[in-house]
């Protein structure tokens, strides 16, 4: 890219022109965005609700944890948020869920609590994680096995009249389907699929079912992973519900946060907009909010069912949070306006056609967190926290409201703006709790209040462990093991997450914890290395199924503690932007190597798991 800098002015009525024409020649249909990200609500409310497209697709939901919400919403009437009493929990369950690494604090603050009051630790996982290194059992699971290992341990429990007869009898809708339907994954069939021993499964059904109702079946959150998600999060949903894990202290705990905030979204697209492109496919039911990403690359690049000849790009890096981005790129070539707003040169910065910088977290107003603490007291508070700015925005960055506003007044939609500034639109939030800003810095940033207590089961719970809507729709009713491709000879799995010191790559190019860590470095299993002839700190580069070569290179470390048929490594490396100076061809970019695609069938997300690599030493 070569760029040329411009006043704000002739970027904002450049990008309100391209905007409009494109609207006014296509419809809001003829418009996409990828937004992520706080600063993306106000945006994505504007050209959604008002300007009136479909075409939004999310990675938060769908490359991360839509389907987990959707598969709960399937199974409880309820989406998830990690809504785990950790602290007070008997026996703690993840299933490919290293806490520890993927950091985040409060989450981070109930799993340690739980650990220091005697929690017991299940750890599904082919890799040896943060989270492995604390458990009590290690799962050392076959990747793309975890729905066959989890309907192992119900049907364990049922057949064993182990299970929470009691809570299935009064919530429990569908049981005795799936208690039939899933008869045939005994101990020794789910220990062949998985490879693990028949033994491990049935310690780990005796230790739920000796501590149920009180075990923290854990929902995960990036769970986007072999393209058969929906089932397995449908499973781990189903077996909270044998277990009667809902509502009881240490189990699945929605917290009962403070209520009445407002909220601040732009009024609706006045009639009806066509364009819903997962509509006219008649596919993915049970997607997220929003469009699967797949069905609108397909439909820019092939300008069917309609042309999309806009994009707007808020706070989402699409070439590292979409798989094949050859196809990504291609889609951003044929459109007549690329619009980019980023803090950072991240890769997909690169594609713009007008790159506007937002404003940091340091420098703006942004969402109001709210919650509640009732895991380390008896006495329950509620917390109302808005992010303040810390210092004024520097180097001509603007932030998402005045951004917004100034692109819809010159798209015509002035009279439609719901609110002029970042302080106006917190204050009339806070408004519907009787709080200000004024009063939120007077309570040095965080508003304290009493709360109600968490714990009870709801009376109408019911806990559909046969949906028949699911049926209806042509996907199973009952939780359902789908296998996936197993890695062809010579080729590893290739496994990814989250680095414990970077934010993906947000942080890339900051020197302090590139000093830290500077590089992606790949776990092999020490045998294959051997085998491979590869040692501690070799360079290598990867190669994949398709034959496409990592672009950069990587080190090699030699461990027992991960699968043979898999490699590991951290995601967010391997920057392609020659912008980001620090972050530039650090380590390798496994989005880069994931050109097979594997979609979910129920929710249209994307399985970022079922890619193969060799290890190629340099030299």
């Amino acid at each position: 890219p070569k760029w040329q800098r411009i006043s704000w002015e002739e970027a904002l009525d450049t990008c309100g022109s391209k905007l409009k024409a494109i609207v006014e020649q296509h419809g809001p249909k003829g418009i996409a965005m990828f937004p992520h990200g706080s600063t993306a609500t106000y945006p994505m409310s504007f050209l959604e609700h008002t300007v009136g497209t479909h075409n939004v697709s999310e990675a938060s939901f769908f490359q991360c944890r839509g389907i987990r919400d959707t598969a709960y919403m399937a199974t409880i009437d309820t989406p998830p948020n990690e809504d785990v009493d950790m602290a007070n929990t008997k026996v703690l369950f993840f299933i490919g869920n290293h806490l520890g690494e993927n950091v985040h604090v409060s989450h981070l603050k109930r799993y340690l609590k739980g650990l220091e009051n005697g929690a017991k630790l299940v750890v599904v996982d082919p890799r040896y994680s943060a989270s492995a290194a604390k458990s009590h059992i290690w799962v050392q699971i076959r990747p793309g096995t975890d729905t066959a290992f989890l309907l192992a341990i119900m049907n364990y429990l049922i057949q064993n009249k182990k299970y929470n007869a009691e809570f299935v009898e009064k919530h429990g809708e569908g049981f005795a389907e799936m208690a039939e339907g899933i008869k045939q994954w005994t101990l020794e069939k789910a220990a062949q699929e998985c490879d693990v021993p028949a033994a491990q499964i049935k310690e780990v059904a005796e230790l739920l079912a000796a501590n149920m109702p009180n075990v923290a079946i854990h929902p995960g959150r990036h769970v986007s992973w072999y393209g058969n998600d929906f089932q397995r999060q449908r499973a781990l949903a189903c077996l909270t519900g044998v277990l009667g894990a809902f509502g009881v202290k240490g189990a699945f705990v929605p917290p009962k946060g403070p209520k009445g905030l407002a909220k601040v979204a732009w009024p609706k697209h006045e009639g009806e907009v066509e364009g819903n492109l997962r509509e006219m496919a008649g596919v993915h039911h049970y997607s997220p909010p929003g469009t699967p990403t797949d069905l609108i690359r397909d439909a820019a690049i092939t300008g069917k069912p309609y042309p999309i000849k806009g994009c707007v790009i808020w706070g989402q890096n699409p070439i590292q949070t979409i798989p094949s981005q050859e196809k990504t790129i291609k889609m951003l070539e044929q459109m007549d306006f690329v619009m980019c707003v980023d803090v950072m040169p991240t890769d997909i910065t690169m594609f713009a056609d007008i790159l506007l910088p937002d404003c940091s977290y340091l420098e703006r107003y942004d969402m109001i967190k709210t919650g509640t603490q009732w895991d380390f007291a008896e006495e329950h508070k509620q917390y109302i926290a808005p992010r303040m700015p810390l210092v004024a925005p520097g180097f001509e960055r603007k932030d998402s409201i005045y951004i917004t506003n100034e692109i819809a007044k010159r798209m015509g939609y002035e009279d439609k703006i719901p609110v002029k500034t970042q302080e106006e639109a917190i204050d009339k939030m806070l408004a519907g709790a009787k709080l200000s800003i004024a009063q939120i810095k007077a309570e040095d940033g965080i508003h304290i209040q009493p709360g109600a207590d968490p714990y009870g089961v709801k009376e109408d719970l019911v806990v559909k462990f046969a949906n028949e809507e699911l049926k209806d729709n042509g996907y199973p009713a009952i939780p359902t093991y789908i296998p996936v491709e197993r890695a062809p000879q010579g080729y590893c799995r290739l496994l990814y997450g989250r680095s414990p010191v970077h934010t993906f790559n947000r942080s890339q190019n900051n020197a302090w914890l590139m000093a830290e860590m500077d590089d992606s470095p790949v776990w092999v299993n020490d045998k294959l290395a051997a085998k491979l002839g590869l040692k501690e700190g070799d360079t290598v580069a990867m190669v994949n199924q398709d034959g496409v070569k990592s672009r950069t290179t990587t080190k090699v470390k030699v461990t027992p503690g991960i699968r043979e048929d898999s490699v590991y490594i951290y995601h967010g490396f391997g920057s392609m932007n020659p912008e980001l100076t620090l972050g530039y061809n650090k380590g390798i970019d496994d989005c880069s190597l994931i050109t097979k695609v594997a979609v979910d069938p129920e929710t249209g997300a994307h399985g970022m798991r079922n890619n193969f690599v060799k290890l190629v030493k340099v030299g």
